[in-house]
């Protein structure tokens, strides 16, 4: 499946607003270092604010959120009843490899990979001396806090660890795991409890991560009856009346399954190497689930100049260098844009082109013909593409490849046409250009075109597709150092297109040429989202955030913690 794109978003910019509002309401970033926990149990008049606060933290390694949901686990079941909790979690929504490692150092050190560095699962070229852990943050806090890990990979508890009061390694025995935590919560001075179990991720690995896999299945059910057990325990404990515990309960990441071919979310969502559950517990706080926001129905945003072809406007933009996208005899190179047309037929205006006329001399155009799109160049007969001209946005993509002497055409990352190129030379003295060149008359025409690029190489088929529903394109994109030209065109209002790389120049706007804002659902689109939409749900950063903000514990901002904290509702019921 493609990874991190965002494909057939938005239903609108009312429900964007409604998100963001969402996102305000339910979290506290980590600029605002108030204590939202501690403040919200002040006006309890049964005095619960006063006991002390203690962390059960349970990790599950490799249980899909959506697998988990699935099977009804009846004790996860019966706890989420006094919870915020999540299905959809996100181990990390970031390009950031999902491993065992990363996310186990993501949910002890509270940020991503980006910063602790732990992208495979020998831990080298950590950076966790910079990022330290719960363990060792909780030991500069109070030296009293007895801090426990209990895990079932040895790797674990060496890397991550290593500054807990008490660490014991069960390997592959969550049986033996669940076992010594039961006997830890025996113990009165217990103040942060960590368990890792990890037999879901083995079984999953060894069959797979299906709902319905019964191995997969059967593990998971499992750690669900030990966490049953560990929660009589912590119930159990002499001093119990005068604790108040946070119980958390999240698995370390997904783990691969078959793609839905029907789905149209292609955010980091439906990776389901990336779905996770995470649960919030405490038996005063009411229910609260969190949903995953609306992934098939994003709009696309930006600005375009409306390049109509009406004999009284016509509007163009262009470089003002003539020799600019010369590329010679059998040379290679990619233009690629993005494109919305009226809906009808029209016959032979163009809207993109390096070409003194239309269909004649040395270069090429980019036209409108009937409902769909055409590449006429004097390198190579016409290249049809497909229809377009619907009122939603494209990508179209004209590769001139004179290694292989081929010229070739997509639409939306599919490729449309192949044609042998002739050996003419296509350099000219015109400039290259947006929008009406003369030859193309037809005034029924009214298009947009955004994110302009032209690559010095001829893209493949492959990467071409890789990328094909993407509204933007920055340095993660591998082909990022062959632009030589890129023209976003954000602007809005002016009449300069701005060039973003530093390696070309800014396209002119001539006369007439109108701005037009635009918020369009457009299934071939993908657009880019902002991070607040992947921190509507819980991710495993959030986790240590929230226990130092139930421990009472000041989170400088020099710490640099990605997460946040999740308020929690709380019932009037004396637990």
């Amino acid at each position: 499946m493609k990874k991190y794109t965002f494909k057939k978003q938005g239903k609108n910019l009312a429900v964007a607003a409604v998100l963001a509002l969402l996102a305000t309401m339910l979290f506290t970033c980590n600029k605002d270092f108030p204590n939202k926990l501690k403040d919200a149990s002040k006006n309890d008049t049964l005095g619960i604010n006063v006991k002390t606060r203690k962390v059960l933290y349970i990790i599950v390694d490799g249980v899909r959120g959506r697998a988990l949901r699935s099977l009804s686990a009846p004790n996860i079941s019966k706890i989420v009843k006094n919870s915020i909790y999540a299905y959809d979690a996100l181990s990390d929504y970031s390009n950031n490899t999902v491993t065992n490692a990363g996310t186990w150092a993501n949910m002890i050190t509270g940020v991503t990979a980006d910063k602790h560095k732990v992208t495979t699962n020998d831990f080298a070229g950590n950076n966790l001396a910079a990022y330290p852990t719960l363990f060792a943050r909780l030991k500069q806090a109070g030296s009293s806090y007895r801090t426990v890990s209990i895990a079932s990979t040895a790797s674990f508890n060496a890397n991550l660890a290593g500054d807990a009061t008490y660490q014991k390694t069960y390997e592959n025995d969550d049986a033996a795991v669940k076992g010594a935590v039961t006997d830890e919560l025996q113990k009165e001075d217990a103040k942060l409890v960590v368990a890792q179990f990890h037999s879901a991720e083995l079984a999953g690995e060894a069959s797979s991560f299906e709902d319905a896999d019964a191995k997969y299945t059967s593990a998971i059910l499992k750690i669900d009856g030990y966490v049953g057990e560990i929660m009589t325990a912590l119930a159990a404990r002499k001093t119990y009346a005068a604790e108040n515990w946070l119980v958390v309960i999240a698995s370390n990441k997904g783990g691969a399954i078959e793609p839905d071919p029907n789905s149209t979310d292609f955010t980091s969502y439906a990776d389901a190497t990336r779905n996770n559950f995470i649960v919030f517990y405490n038996p005063r706080f009411s229910t609260l689930f969190v949903p995953k926001p609306e992934t098939d129905n994003i709009a696309y945003t930006n600005t375009s100049i409306t390049y109509d072809y009406a004999g009284s406007k016509r509007p163009n933009a262009s470089l003002q260098d003539p020799s600019t996208f010369n590329f010679g005899v059998y040379g290679n190179f990619t233009v690629q844009v993005l494109i919305k047309s009226l809906p009808g037929e029209f016959y032979y205006p163009t809207f993109l082109s390096k070409r003194v006329t239309a269909f004649t001399g040395a270069g090429w155009n980019m036209f409108l013909e009937g409902d769909a799109w055409t590449l006429n160049s004097s390198v190579a007969s016409q290249a049809q593409g497909t229809t377009i001209n619907d009122g939603l946005w494209h990508k179209l993509t004209a590769v001139f490849d004179g290694t292989n002497k081929k010229v070739r055409v997509y639409t939306d990352g599919v490729l449309n046409t192949t044609r042998d190129m002739n050996g003419n030379n296509p350099n000219n003295n015109a400039s290259f250009k947006l929008g009406y060149i003369p030859g193309s008359e037809d005034e029924s025409a009214n298009v947009l075109m955004t994110n302009l690029q032209v690559y010095n190489v001829a893209l493949t088929t492959q990467q071409i597709s890789d990328y094909s529903c993407k509204t933007s394109i920055d340095e993660s994109n591998p082909n990022y150092k062959n632009l030589v030209g890129y023209w976003p065109m954000t602007e809005g209002s002016g009449n300069l297109l701005k060039e973003k790389t530093g390696k070309g120049a800014d396209l002119l706007v001539g006369a007439n040429g109108d701005w037009e804002n635009f918020s369009d659902l457009s299934p071939a689109l993908c657009p880019d989202i902002n991070t607040s939409f992947f921190t509507m749900v819980p991710n495993n950063v959030d986790i240590p955030f929230e226990i130092y903000q139930w421990m009472s514990i000041t989170i400088p901002a020099s710490w640099k913690l990605d997460g946040r904290s999740w308020n929690p509702v709380y019932s009037d019921i004396k637990p």
